[in-house]
């Protein structure tokens, strides 16, 4: 099975882009949850669009198990590999195809990084404003499998309120185009369920963005205060004014000292929280919501307010925060970034409650968070050394999600559900509603090739990279019956 597979394989792609040999699979054995591990059979690197159907196609023949991957910066394990699988890399499918400045829509192949867009776009005075913290190296085709976000969804939306259009592969093998370059849609939005199928539906081959003004002016503050509660009461104040800020992030003190140590940010010293607020958009408006936040802030008695006084200081704010999930490996060997959704009601509380079961659990935890709509990324510190201790931060993850769902959140926000989270989906979903869920997977999947053993709970478990734990058993391989 697995030799016949193999040769359907080698008709399609030379041998330089067919990878077989144990160094070369190695690379693609992680994504960014670095605890989990997979071997899978061989990696794939297409270079054209009908490289990429051609080879769903013979997946589906052989029924063989696929991953598609980009960049493989999921935190939640949903680029894994299956063992028995091949996965299908699509960073040589980099290219912008088309560019309207007029219409301001880009068609783009999967591969390209997010950056890369705006750096496109820049000339024609424009860019795309999802920007998740990997911006720099993630890819638009794992920005729409996940419904990625960023310090601007708040203002903004993620990455299904800018997809237009998705011409893609299914599971199938069948080549479908959902919606088109215009933003008045009829019937169905194929778009909107596409986006964020984490794999499960099969591979976007093109996708058609919008791309926005780039803001005329910002106003960026950076403020510390002396408790998170405090950070957290300035963000409800904010909101409740009526203020739309472009992005409102908040970074704890375990937080704050990773990117002092990482890239020399400069924030407020001696502060258990740092709270970033930027406004964006026209000078007038700016200039007349500049006023009315500058008094909330200084009402909530920071430490510290510091307005960013031009184009390198906002930079360097924001510099300090992207580097944040990156910046903590300097302070432990290894950690958890869990992604959960509180209302904003109750982040305060939320916090206070993460900093007890950290106690308990006899772990740390630095909090990094998209404050403006309740978006939490608890990273949780352990050493994979220490018999026991990535079980216990796994434990607490998981108090920390179902906390989520308590409070009437979500157990992701847009890191997605993968196979780190698969195990809580039923407690947020009824079994009524995952079997819906899994009746539409089944739509578009019928054999369960594309990206098995992910979203929903049942599977296999993924093997522990960490010292070799325990082998892997395989996650979600169809019956060849």
């Amino acid at each position: 099975m697995r030799d016949d597979a193999l040769s359907r394989l080698a008709g399609i792609l030379p041998p330089d882009r067919l990878l077989r040999q144990p160094a070369q699979l190695a690379a693609y054995e992680s994504d960014a949850l670095t605890a989990y591990q997979a071997s899978p059979i061989a990696i794939a690197l297409p270079e054209t669009t009908e490289e990429v159907v051609a080879l769903v196609r013979a997946c589906r023949e052989a029924r063989l198990p696929f991953v598609a991957r980009g960049s493989g910066t999921s935190l939640s394990g949903g680029s894994l590999p299956v063992a028995g699988g091949i996965v299908i890399a699509l960073n040589r499918l980099n290219r912008i195809l088309r560019l309207d400045p007029d219409e301001r829509t880009a068609v783009v192949e999967p591969g390209v990084i997010n950056l890369a867009v705006t750096a496109a776009a820049a000339p024609h005075g424009l860019y795309y404003a999802p920007d998740p913290s990997s911006q720099s190296i993630c890819t638009i085709g794992g920005n729409v499998a996940f419904n990625s976000g960023g310090a601007h969804c708040l203002k903004y939306g993620m990455t299904s309120n800018h997809v237009l259009g998705i011409k893609a592969v299914l599971a199938t093998g069948e080549v479908v185009e959902f919606g088109g370059a215009s933003r008045e849609q009829l019937g169905p939005d194929w778009c909107g369920l596409f986006t964020g199928n984490e794999g499960l539906f099969g591979i976007a081959l093109e996708i058609t963005l919008q791309l926005l003004p780039r803001p005329e002016c910002y106003h960026t503050v950076l403020a510390g205060y002396r408790t998170q509660e405090e950070a957290g009461n300035a963000v409800s104040a904010i909101v409740a004014s009526g203020l739309l800020p472009g992005a409102i992030e908040i970074m704890d003190a375990l937080a704050l000292e990773a990117a002092v140590a990482a890239v020399h940010a400069d924030y407020p010293p001696g502060c258990e929280a740092v709270l970033i607020v930027e406004l964006e958009g026209p000078r007038e408006v700016v200039a007349a919501d500049r006023g009315r936040l500058d008094a909330i802030i200084a009402a909530s008695q920071p430490v510290e307010a510091r307005p960013a006084r031009d184009a390198a200081e906002r930079l360097a704010i924001w510099k300090g925060r992207k580097s944040a999930f990156s910046a903590v490996g300097r302070l432990s060997p290894d950690f958890i970034v869990q992604d959960g959704v509180v209302p904003r009601r109750r982040l305060g509380e939320a916090l206070r409650r993460i900093a007890e079961m950290t106690r308990e659990a006899g772990l740390r935890c630095a909090n990094v968070f998209h404050a403006g709509d309740g978006n939490l990324h608890p990273l949780i510190l352990y050493n994979g050394r220490v018999p026991g201790e990535l079980a216990r931060a796994e434990a607490l993850a998981g108090r920390i999600l179902r906390m989520c769902v308590e409070m009437g959140g979500s157990i992701t926000g847009e890191h997605g559900v993968g196979v780190e989270k698969r195990e809580y989906l039923p407690d947020m979903f009824n079994p009524e509603e995952i079997d819906c869920l899994k009746r539409l997977h089944a739509a578009f999947d019928p054999l369960q090739i594309a990206n098995p053993g992910k979203m929903f709970p049942g599977g296999s478990a993924p093997a522990l990279a960490t010292h070799g734990l325990h082998p892997l058993e395989k996650a979600g391989v169809i019956s060849r019956e």
